[in-house]
């Protein structure tokens, strides 16, 4: 039986660091509230569960790695408690509580750190009884995720831009992001008897976040909706809740382009590196690779003055339709061919003045705007 008292843990330091890490990512840097500065410790039954938020994001993490010696909680400064933990070389930690001190112990070293009232840490604003709106698998919610937040606005007053669109119409599962001039969509399929249609918007850094949660593929990942609010339970016990973005997503099906003249297949790894190459003899000025498709495969060039030039050749694996040349921001190509899981990626084109579209495997599809080049 687990002893009553202040909380009195020993844990493995290792997962213990995983899990503050993941913590502090929630954590804000800048606050007059004390509290939200802090991540919450709950030992009970056999395992520690860590809470941090921002108070748009909540993040939950439960580690079963640990001696809970007596149950209790703790509200400490997360990155004190992080940077101390990184610090010791021990395999395992003991963490106790002196009233509202936390006091870890290694081998070697005994630190205290001036902590406050569990009590004072706010409140999950998602309802424990939210219904279950759909089950997805983690494996697949993670590659969902990969293939979508990158392509989202770091920084637009446009509020949909800086979040992705999750879709769901019975058991299919569409994600979609884009910035204005790239979109990407995936698709997907939830388990379980999901009914109707539902929609939302749920911020990058959030999505970010919940993907370091799914480091198990095979666990379940149960999605609930609280009016303005989403959650992710994943496996036991674990979770992640945020704020959603409010607004429309622009419509985007009109934007991917239904027919194309060109076609080509090329390796995915090879297709990568010759744009990175082309793309060291750019600038500010001239951010563009011109790539003149055909036949023969694909030649990258750059130019930028007082630089100089580039031009790489690189053979297609397939190549139907007449030659034609375009120009793209090398960073978006580079971008998706890093996330890409394929050996190989199809390229789609219609004239010069016309999005590209790339695809990976049949359920990716990225749209990148053309750029204009001198001549």
């Amino acid at each position: 039986m687990t002893a009553t008292g202040p909380m009195r843990i020993v844990c493995d330091r290792t997962s213990l660091v995983d899990a503050l890490t993941m913590a502090s990512s929630v954590v804000m840097s800048r606050t007059t509230v004390p509290v939200l500065l802090c991540v919450k410790l709950s030992a009970s039954d056999g395992s520690l569960r860590l809470d941090a938020t921002d108070q748009d994001i909540r993040l939950s993490v439960v580690l079963s790695s640990v001696q809970v010696h007596a149950d209790g909680e703790a509200l400490v400064p997360a990155d004190k408690l992080a940077q101390i933990v990184r610090s010791c070389d021990d395999s395992t930690l003991a963490i106790e509580m002196e009233k509202h001190i936390a006091v870890v112990k290694g081998e070697d070293a005994k630190f205290r750190i001036f902590g406050y009232d569990p009590k004072e840490f706010p409140a999950d604003r998602v309802a424990s009884d939210a219904p279950v709106e759909f089950e997805v698998n983690a494996g697949s919610l993670r590659r969902m995720i990969t293939r979508t937040a990158f392509a989202t606005a770091a920084d637009n007053t446009r509020y949909a831009f800086n979040g992705v669109l999750l879709e769901r119409k019975g058991r299919k599962l569409r994600m979609v992001a884009t910035d204005g001039r790239r979109l990407a969509l995936v698709r997907g399929e939830s388990s379980g008897n999901a009914e109707g249609d539902a929609s939302c918007i749920i911020p990058t850094k959030a999505l970010t976040i919940l993907s370091r949660l799914l480091d198990d593929p095979e666990a379940p990942v149960r999605v609930s909706r609280d009016r303005n609010r989403i959650s992710f339970a994943v496996g036991e016990g674990s979770s992640l809740t945020s704020a959603l973005i409010e607004g429309s997503f622009p419509p985007f099906d009109d934007v991917i382009p239904k027919e194309h003249d060109r076609q080509g297949t090329f390796d995915t790894a090879e297709l990568a590196a010759a744009v990175k190459r082309a793309a060291l003899l750019t600038n500010e000025e001239s951010r563009g690779v011109r790539m003149a498709f055909g036949p023969s495969g694909v030649v990258i060039s750059s130019r930028a003055a007082e630089m100089g030039d580039a031009e790489i050749h690189l053979p297609a694996l397939s190549w139907e339709g007449s030659e034609v040349e375009i120009g793209f921001n090398p960073a978006f190509i580079t971008d998706v061919l890093r996330i890409a899981d394929t050996t190989e990626i199809t390229i789609e084109l219609k004239a010069p003045n016309r999005p590209g579209v790339m695809k990976v495997g049949p359920d990716f599809v990225y749209v990148i705007m053309p750029v204009n080049l001198p001549g």
